[in-house]
């Protein structure tokens, strides 16, 4: 009898201690989390309820539920590093995650997946890129099945892409969504790029307004081959040179050239170019050498005549013609410069040693009188609207001496020409088929730097600080051997022409 009401009475005692027990053990087992709403983290009443988002490393604050024990947030399948002294219970402030979408699981896009140590939820929210930008086509002129790009911003997740009409299927975005590849269609660059992303739709029309970079030889005589260096030269439907119509024209593929034959030409003007998109007029002339626009040394006789007699240069003729019996003749130019019967400056020096040439040693310099560069009422324009231009023929490579050119106003400040120099590290003989045009921007013009040397340190800010208040100043070309050992080559060249132009 005992015995039973013992085992009765133990088996009361369990059962009031199982039942105390019990909400103890219910209040340890952590609920999974709830998200309710994605709200902006800025002070109130500016906290709204965001529904949708551009990604750009926003801070938000996600409400809801058992939000305090998070071990893992991501945003599109994208980790998000958090630090969780500012969680609670009920909101959790977070930064959104850098997200690569040209590279994110689609179907984990406009999901914010949160696990915390009693489990996971997935909330919908529209996080993805801006709309997409298109800013240009990389070559409107491409031949059916070549490669052509899309440059611009957000160019990913596309989901439908047409070009001048036509359906394109298959493309590829690069990783930062700059760019979107495909093959040209079968069609004409006209009409426009339609491209819808999941961040929206762009219509871009298709353009190709030409540029006008470079002339080969603006300085050309009849007869001579001149090259238009530019964008989008194609489909050209009036070119004039100089003032002159040039009528028979070959553009290169890509359309980054056209080529012709220069026929004789009776004035200076610029160079115009109209296509079916567009037209392009150079703000500076050709054919200086008819007008005298600018020229600070022409070597002609008479007022821009230029040249000061000494240095290392000569005056050289292609003909007998002109030599009045005492001028250089140098037959080995001829067919490189011409027949022509023109004045100009050769050059020849042999092998530099280091350290050679200045502007005063009278070996290697060619130095070029006072005359107005820059009009006194353009002083205040931005240096680099005004560029130093001449004609330059290499008749044998060149490699390792620098040509310098300084202001006679303001000496501490030089430009360099270095044709040869491909890279800091990489050296290349340099020579020209003929004449060839130089431009030189005055913004070229630099301060000695006491490590890396004379031109290399800052650029003029002004055109004051490096004409003088009247604009009107010389100037001084010679060759200099910068390098640590001899040069590779001597230098044999000519100049003419030498001018300074508005370029912009």
């Amino acid at each position: 009898m005992n015995k039973s009401l013992n085992s009765r009475l133990y088996i009361l005692q369990l059962f009031i201690l199982i039942a105390a027990l019990s909400p103890a053990c219910k209040k340890d087992v952590e609920r999974p989390p709830v998200i309710s709403e994605i709200r902006s983290y800025v002070a109130t009443p500016n906290d709204t309820i965001l529904n949708s988002l551009v990604a750009d490393g926003q801070w938000v604050v996600i409400t809801g539920q058992n939000l305090k024990n998070a071990v893992e947030i991501k945003f599109n399948g994208v980790n998000a590093s958090f630090n969780s002294t500012l969680f609670a219970e009920n909101s959790a402030v977070v930064q959104i995650p850098a997200i690569m979408f040209s590279t994110v699981d689609t179907t984990k896009l406009y999901t914010i997946e949160y696990t915390t140590t009693g489990g996971t939820t997935t909330f919908p929210f529209k996080l993805g890129p801006g709309e997409p930008v298109i800013a240009a086509i990389s070559n409107v002129f491409a031949n059916p099945g070549d490669s052509v790009f899309l440059y611009g911003t957000n160019l990913v997740l596309v989901q439908s892409l047409s070009y001048a009409g036509t359906g394109i299927t298959s493309f590829n975005s690069n990783l930062d969504g700059t760019s979107l590849g495909f093959l040209m269609p079968a069609q004409q660059p006209t009409d426009q790029v339609l491209l819808t992303t999941k961040g929206g739709s762009v219509a871009f029309k298709i353009v190709a307004i030409p540029t006008i970079t470079a002339v080969s030889n603006e300085n050309a005589i009849a007869g001579d081959s001149v090259y238009v260096y530019g964008t989008y030269l194609k489909n050209i439907q009036s070119f004039s040179f100089s003032g002159t119509n040039i009528t028979s024209f070959e553009s290169s593929a890509d359309g980054s050239s056209v080529g012709f034959v220069l026929p004789s030409v009776s004035n200076s003007g610029p160079v115009s170019i109209t296509t079916q998109f567009g037209s392009v007029t150079t703000v500076y002339n050709v054919n200086t050498q008819l007008s005298n626009t600018g020229v600070l040394a022409n070597m002609e006789w008479g007022n821009y005549f230029g040249w000061q007699w000494w240095g290392g240069a000569g005056l050289t003729v292609n003909s007998t013609a002109n030599s009045g019996g005492w001028i250089t003749v140098r037959p080995d130019f001829d067919g490189v410069f011409g027949t022509d019967n023109t004045m100009f400056v050769s050059y020849k020096s042999g092998i530099m040693q280091s350290g050679d040439g200045s502007a005063f040693d009278g070996t290697y310099n060619f130095p070029i009188g006072a005359n107005e560069w820059v009009p006194a009422a353009n002083l205040s324009d931005p240096v680099g609207n005004w560029a130093i231009k001449f004609e330059i023929s290499v008749a044998n490579p060149w490699n390792g001496s620098t040509l310098c050119f300084v202001s006679g106003f303001a000496g501490n400040y030089m430009a360099r020409y270095e044709p040869w120099q491909v890279s800091d590290t990489k050296t290349a003989a340099f020579s020209t088929k003929g004449w060839q045009t130089v431009t030189i921007p005055l913004s070229s013009f630099r301060s000695k730097d006491a490590i890396l040397g004379d031109g290399k340190g800052a650029s003029v800010t002004s055109l004051a600080n490096l004409l003088g208040g009247t604009g009107n100043t010389g100037l001084s070309i010679y060759l200099h051997n910068y390098g640590t050992a001899a040069t590779a080559t001597g230098f044999y060249a000519a100049f003419d022409n030498v001018r300074v132009v508005k370029i912009k």
